[in-house]
């Protein structure tokens, strides 16, 4: 039943408001025991006073009386010190107590009383020693042997027992406040401290909900996270095998446009080339005769030539046949040197032998070559470092420029060769890492583990047995073959 009422006043929209408005009230009723508790300490402190000063008021009487019985015994006037200090202290309590008591109706008369008596008392005792002094013996001690001494202490005794008596009933009301104020705060002190055990039971029952709440949440987007990684990591997959598969084609299909390049523009070529030596064989007395068709002849050899020399150069960039036939060292040496040549920058190489696959240093030789045509076409570079060397079992190879370098962070629609390097590095089982900024240059590093077994490099350009380089080499050289 409890607990069901809890849940409902959990539920409810007065939650709130009724909590905000009980600690309103338990913060009233604290201040208000303080205040009401601070006030009765006070007062009883002023009682206290008002007590002490009663009491010292008969002693200071006692002691003057004693003063002056001693004075008048022995004639020795140090005895009149104590009773001269007493009626300074007697006028000093006097004032404390008409003070204190000036505004109480009940205890103000008994305060006159009492000044009176004291007074009557004290007039009493000055003129015994007026009596004495003037050497009236009998005067004094008639004075001294009545009643009146007795009866004035009698009554100033009789005075302050009714102040004290007034003053004990009134502490003892103070008392009783303070009693009950503790009280009143010890209630209200329990319960804020059920209140507080109950909001904390609500808050820890309310946080374990939430914690459990955030734990399934938390299973749930694990659930979806993992679902989604696995797609991910499947839909991933399929592109990396479709890239590597479109990848091979394209290497497929330049190796098969080079070997066309190669036999039939290669041969027709050729061919013409053949044709036009011939030609110049046949008619060498006629171009003497006729400059204009020497001329010609002269300058359609030349464009053969220079057909011939392209139509290499186009197959070396479709497929290098240096790589296969001499090495990626090698390679590379006489693509910087031709690059260094073609673009008038300044190339320093530091080239070591390394140990990779063939589809590793066609994966490296690719990489310059994407690396120079990009520095060709944006860095505006002057020099160009370029090395190749292995450490500890990976070959490292690295490509640094002078140019005005690019922000990395930048999107950049020409920044698809730097993607199709860093995936052919990563698909050789490689890293690669882009270090530029705008005005600091580039600089391309990328490792490759050393003789790794990847797929096969696409097959080189095949050349086919027959005399067509050879017919090549002396078709440009100008000579009849054989």
């Amino acid at each position: 039943m409890a607990l069901e009422m809890i849940s409902r006043f959990r539920g409810s929209r007065f939650a709130f408001p009724l909590a905000a408005l009980a600690a309103l009230a338990m913060l009233f009723i604290s201040e208000t025991s303080y205040q009401h508790a601070s006030g009765a300490l006070d007062d009883l402190g002023a009682m206290g006073a008002a007590r002490q000063s009663i009491l010292e008021l008969r002693r200071a009487v006692t002691d003057a009386e004693t003063g002056e019985r001693g004075y008048l015994l022995t004639h020795r006037r140090e005895y009149l010190e104590p009773y001269n200090r007493a009626l300074a202290e007697v006028a000093k309590e006097l004032s404390k107590l008409n003070a204190y008591y000036a505004k109480n109706a009940a205890a103000e008369p008994l305060v006159r009383q009492m000044t009176q008596v004291v007074d009557e008392k004290l007039s009493e005792m000055r003129i015994t020693l007026d009596l004495y002094d003037q050497g009236k013996q009998r005067a004094w001690q008639d004075l001294l042997l009545s009643n009146i001494g007795k009866e004035k202490m009698d009554g100033l005794r009789t005075v302050s027992d009714e102040l004290l008596r007034l003053e004990n009933a009134a502490i003892e009301t103070h008392r009783n406040g303070v009693y009950e104020t503790l009280l009143l705060s010890r209630i209200g002190v329990t319960a804020m401290t059920v209140l507080l055990l109950i909001a904390l039971y609500l808050y820890l029952r309310q946080a374990a909900a939430l914690v459990r709440q955030r734990e399934d949440l938390q299973r749930e987007t694990q659930a979806e996270r993992d679902g989604l990684e696995l797609v991910v990591g499947r839909r991933t997959a399929q592109l990396t095998e479709l890239a590597q598969h479109l990848q091979t084609i394209r290497e497929d299909e330049r190796n098969r446009l080079a070997r066309e390049l190669h036999d039939e523009l290669g041969a027709l070529l050729t061919a013409a080339k053949l044709d036009l030596a011939r030609l110049k064989s046949r008619l060498g007395a006629l171009t003497t005769i006729t400059p204009e068709l020497g001329e010609r002849l002269t300058h359609l050899s030349d464009a053969l030539n220079d057909g011939i020399a392209l139509k290499r150069r186009i197959i070396e960039d479709l497929r290098p046949s240096s790589l296969d036939n001499l090495g990626l060292t090698a390679a590379l040496e006489i693509l910087l040197r031709e690059f260094g040549g073609r673009a008038e920058i300044e190339v320093v190489r530091r080239l070591e032998n390394v140990k990779l696959s063939g589809a590793g240093q066609l994966t490296v030789y690719r990489l310059v070559q994407e690396a120079l045509t990009n520095i060709v076409k944006y860095a505006r570079a002057t020099r160009v470092e370029v090395a190749l060397e292995m450490r500890a079992g990976r070959a490292m190879i690295s490509v640094r420029d002078d140019g005005v370098g690019f922000d990395p962070n930048k999107p950049s629609s020409g920044s698809h060769g730097l993607l199709g390097m860093r995936y052919r590095i990563e698909a050789q089982g490689g890293r690669m890492h882009l270090t530029t900024a705008p005005g600091k240059g580039t600089l391309i590093e990328a490792t490759l583990p050393e003789a790794m077994v990847a797929a096969p490099a696409v097959p080189a350009v095949p050349v086919a047995p027959t005399a067509v380089p050879e017919l090549e080499n002396a078709a440009m050289s100008g000579t009849p073959a054989r």
